[in-house]
């Protein structure tokens, strides 16, 4: 039987991943910052070294979705969970043995080039370029310099140490009456962000569970998570190529209110 760890499990992404394993003879084990009333979960403070080794001992997968995911926040918001709490996972990973990291990145590290300003990181210029996971990293905030630095980590624990890594440059999760509101209270700008990155609900149970149990031919890998949408920008042709991925939702079937 394969364990997974997943830390930030009551957030909106652990929520979907926890949805993505129903029904299968994976083991869970879910972690985050406090307890949930609806989510039983065990709290860890990732910033924490010594707690974070203690929690992974016998897991095979950690899904490391725990952070300020704040894209707005100052840096001293997130340097501990963003910063000192990657080093963490990559390194309470190997001290266990895990086999695979999937580390949670997000399209803030590539973004600048196709972002309106820093000050507006969610939207989009009229004719972004296509950005690939092979390129050169980009962030738009300190948010996207923390997941870069993140990015960084995997390749190193995978080159260093053999871990099995992806570095999931997730989306924007919104069920399609949330993605409809977005729509509809946007400028055209923040329109084009939205539907570009896009993630379903659907699609993200999809993803999380091609990343965690898909064979690598090679490690590190960058991918891209995002619905098959059709004014993306973030290539989806790795993750379909290498991870098995099957999106099925698209932004554009989506109508504005």
């Amino acid at each position: 039987m394969t364990t997974i760890a997943i830390t930030g499990a009551s957030g909106r992404v652990g929520r979907e991943t926890i949805e993505a394993f129903e029904d299968t003879d994976v083991e869970l084990s879910l972690f985050s910052h406090s307890e949930s009333e609806d989510l039983e979960t065990t709290p860890i403070d990732v910033a924490n070294r010594e707690a974070f080794v203690g929690a992974l001992e016998d897991e095979d997968v950690l899904i490391h979705l725990a952070a300020n995911p704040d894209p707005r926040a100052e840096w001293d918001a997130l340097s501990g969970p963003n910063i000192e709490g990657v080093y963490n996972a990559f390194e309470a990973a190997v001290q266990n043995d895990v086999q695979r990291v999937v580390f949670a990145s997000s399209n803030h590290a590539v973004n600048m080039q196709n972002t309106v300003s820093s000050v507006r990181p969610e939207s989009t210029v009229g004719s972004p370029r296509t950005v690939r996971p092979a390129e050169a990293m980009d962030p738009d905030t300190y948010y996207g310099v923390t997941k870069v630095f993140g990015e960084a980590m995997g390749h190193y624990y995978a080159n260093r140490h053999g871990l099995d890594v992806i570095n999931l440059r997730i989306g924007w999760l919104l069920s399609t009456d949330e993605l409809e509101d977005e729509l509809a209270d946007r400028d055209a700008s923040g329109e084009r962000y939205a539907r570009a990155m896009w993630l379903s609900p659907g699609d993200c149970q999809r993803l999380m569970d091609a990343a965690a149990t898909t064979t690598l031919e090679s490690s590190p890998l960058t991918a891209h998570g995002i619905s098959n949408n059709a004014e993306r920008f973030l290539s989806l042709t790795e993750t379909m190529l290498e991870l098995n991925y099957r999106p099925q939702d698209d932004s554009a079937d989506v109508l504005e209110d």
